[in-house]
């Protein structure tokens, strides 16, 4: 890596820092959403290649900055054409996502009811976010999918959760019209 992608880096990093240095969520994810925003919009962040990579058989999830105190951890996400998630939630964490590049697809739900294990979802929004534009999720306000919406090119995304994300809730098509919940461990690629 570059003295200049450091330089950049560490700047986000310290503007992401004071973001979260705030107790309300809603206020932490607008802030750090407008510290990701202003760092795209100016040509401030230019992510080494190994975060460029896709996978050919999933979407890749790469570690770029976890902050020592354990208050966020940054993520970029790496999606190749047709690549997306299942339906699934950030098991209570905010989470703030910018597109880095490319376009990805964003589908919000609402959690309608549980029932035995049982979840019944609605969809709500669909959005198709491109460079800069950014989205926050906090719970119970967190039910989405996401997907690489660039048919012919690879799409990244940088996620700011509130903690370490190192598993989520996915919800598996029952066939009745409901979901199963399903716990997912989460790693990082190299």
């Amino acid at each position: 890596m570059d003295l200049q992608v450091d330089a950049e880096l560490g700047a986000l990093i310290a503007r992401l820092d004071a973001a979260v240095d705030e107790a309300d969520p809603g206020k932490i994810v607008h802030r750090v959403k407008a510290a990701l925003q202003s760092a795209l919009l100016a040509n401030e962040l230019e992510l080494p290649s190994r975060f460029r990579n896709a996978r050919p058989d999933k979407y890749a999830r790469r570690l770029l900055h976890r902050n020592p105190e354990g208050r966020y951890t940054a993520v970029v996400m790496t999606w190749g054409p047709g690549q997306g998630t299942v339906l699934h939630d950030h098991s209570g964490l905010w989470c703030v996502d910018c597109v880095v590049d490319g376009e990805i697809a964003v589908d919000q739900y609402d959690l309608v009811s549980e029932d035995g294990g049982r979840y019944v979802f609605e969809p709500q929004t669909h959005v198709t976010a491109s460079r800069g534009e950014a989205g926050c999720l906090i719970p119970p306000f967190e039910y989405h999918t996401l997907a690489n919406a660039s048919p012919d090119r690879t799409s990244l995304t940088l996620h700011v959760y509130g903690g370490e994300m190192s598993q989520c809730h996915v919800f598996e098509p029952a066939g009745d019209g409901t979901y199963r919940r399903v716990t997912r461990d989460l790693s990082y690629d190299e």
